[in-house]
């Protein structure tokens, strides 16, 4: 993931929540977390995980395999169901090959068995947190950018959705029916909601945006616009 993402706010501390129900291993994980300056949070079942409120900071989840309850397997799924995107580092003492497999493929960041190197634990979950943080800040983006197009008028809009096209004003307005001079000055005020520098940063922020509305439309032809006019 690109380290050079755009925060838009800076991210809270990072939380390591362990869910493990062995006590020993809590206590252990405990210790050597928060070693390196890391805030950690444990529980000893899914159950208790579940009960907690996400942070709006970064994150990651050290998850052993086999859980009283609801196992660690099903607990990614019910994440997952959730569109959950905090990352997870499996740990456990009965791993074997198809385990590890499903995990990954579920999209687990390690699958580690005890008992595993120090370093090796520390190393995914530094891993874990920077993929996390980029996702969030992603995320932080495309609020934004959603802002930002929530100002833009229903004209400006579409407006925006040819001008992305690389139309002139002029091929605009005689497609929406209007006139040049009117065409620029909703093309200036899309720039300036937007906070687009240029018509390639305005592409790229139309690229980012996830709405309901297309932005391929068909352009009507000055046939289809003189038309539109008459019937006014």
């Amino acid at each position: 993931m690109n380290r050079a993402v755009h925060r838009v706010e800076k991210q809270a501390d990072p939380t390591v929540f362990v869910v493990d129900d062995d006590v020993s291993v809590r206590n252990a994980l405990n210790s050597l977390i928060r070693s390196v300056g890391l805030r950690v949070e444990m529980f000893a079942s899914a159950k208790d995980f579940l009960g907690r409120k996400m942070p709006d900071g970064p994150a990651c989840l050290v998850l052993d395999v086999r859980l009283p309850g609801l196992s660690g397997l099903e607990l990614q799924r019910e994440l997952a169901a959730a569109n959950s995107q905090l990352p997870i580092i499996f740990i456990t003492a009965h791993g074997d090959i198809p385990m590890t497999v499903r995990a990954m493929k579920a999209g687990a960041i390690e699958f580690l068995s005890k008992p595993f190197r120090d370093q090796d634990l520390l190393d995914a979950i530094h891993q874990a947190i920077e993929r996390h943080a980029d996702t969030l800040a992603l995320r932080a983006v495309a609020a934004d950018l959603h802002r930002r197009y929530e100002t833009l008028t229903a004209r400006e809009r579409e407006v925006m959705r040819l001008v992305i096209r690389g139309l002139p004003n002029k091929q605009i307005a005689e497609a929406l029916g209007t006139s040049e001079v009117t065409v620029k000055i909703q093309r200036s005020q899309v720039m300036h909601k937007m906070r687009a520098e240029s018509l390639p940063a305005l592409v790229r922020m139309s690229e980012k945006l996830e709405t309901t509305e297309p932005f391929d439309v068909p352009v009507p032809n000055a046939q289809d616009a003189r038309r539109h006019r008459s019937a006014l």
